[in-house]
């Protein structure tokens, strides 16, 4: 078990932030495992094309027999919206002793590959060239939308926070995580540790995780599973209802239809294969009538159906 205290100055300085590097190295897990990660086979069988072409001796060691990664390839975050750039900059700053030790940390009690046996700052060099090469190969291709997911999740903790404080945040993160008089506890973690108040925390959604976890040895950090998932790799949105086609228009009622999860325009653009330009317009008028809202996140602007909206298109509680 994990045990995170946090005071009265952490809880005001709750952050979220979203990591690509992050991203590139839990998406390692779905190649190992895929049959535990359904909702991304679909992407598994494109990027199972590209996978000759680069170093996967390297990418498959990195991840132990219990599905560990080594801290120093999972910084954490600096900014809300990290840039891959900076975070492989900041690995490959890593000194070669944190190198070593967060290897044996995560092959601990289980033999080490012998690919990671060598030299830590030439084992440095090549892990990051490895995962620079990876995320753009099987990635960088789909980041604008695996990124209008992870902002929509912010968005929705976000609103959970300002209406409910941080027990309702806490309490949707996922069922492995429990706030209790001022601790934040996560278990089962394969290890014990007591993090103090005083450091703050960073919450960051992540696409690949099937359950809560933190990092030790550095700010309070907790990565979470991000709501949205089963939408990511969908191709086309489903059909709008005949009733809401005829008093909308099928465009108009397409896209109300599309926004289960808030997206940015760009992502509803290539989900129902039309230009962005003709989704603005739609997104206009539907904001003007009220069954649509939308928020700032980062530089992208998400949409979300309204109340009145959900009860249109059939999605009301």
């Amino acid at each position: 078990m994990i045990e995170i205290v946090l005071g009265v100055d952490d809880l005001a300085s709750i952050r979220f932030a979203v990591s690509p590097l992050q991203e590139t190295c839990h998406s390692l897990w779905a190649l190992r495992d895929p049959g535990d990660f359904p909702l991304h086979l679909r992407w598994l069988r494109r990027v199972r094309e590209v996978l000759p072409q680069l170093d996967g001796e390297i990418l498959g060691a990195l991840v132990s027999e219990r599905r560990w990664l080594p801290d120093f390839v999972t910084p954490r975050p600096r900014a809300r919206m990290a840039e891959m750039a900076q975070e492989l900059r900041e690995v490959r700053a890593t000194d070669p002793g944190t190198v070593r030790r967060d290897l044996d940390a995560a092959h601990l009690g289980q033999p080490m590959p012998e690919v990671l046996r060598g030299d830590p700052e030439a084992l440095r060099d090549r892990v990051a060239d490895a995962l620079e090469a990876y995320w753009r190969a099987a990635l960088e291709p789909y980041w604008p939308r695996m990124r209008g997911v992870l902002e929509a999740d912010i968005l929705h903790r976000a609103q959970l926070l300002a209406e409910g404080g941080a027990a309702a945040l806490f309490a949707g993160l996922h069922p492995n995580v429990r706030w209790e008089s001022g601790v934040l506890r996560l278990h089962p973690m394969g290890t014990d540790s007591r993090v103090r108040p005083g450091a703050g925390l960073t919450l960051c959604p992540t696409l690949f995780g099937r359950k809560a976890t933190a990092p030790i040895g550095e700010v309070p950090r907790v990565d979470y599973p991000a709501r949205g998932v089963a939408t990511l790799w969908e191709a086309v949105a489903p059909p709008p209802s005949g009733a809401l086609a005829a008093l909308l228009g099928r465009p108009k009622a397409a896209l109300l239809t599309a926004l289960e999860t808030p997206e940015s325009t760009g992502t509803l653009a290539r989900v129902l294969g039309v230009t962005p330009g003709a989704v603005s317009q739609h997104l206009g008028v539907l904001a003007a009538c009220g069954l649509v809202t939308r928020a700032r996140a980062g530089r992208n602007v998400l949409y979300a159906r309204s109340e009145l909206g959900d009860r249109l298109a059939g999605r009301a509680d």
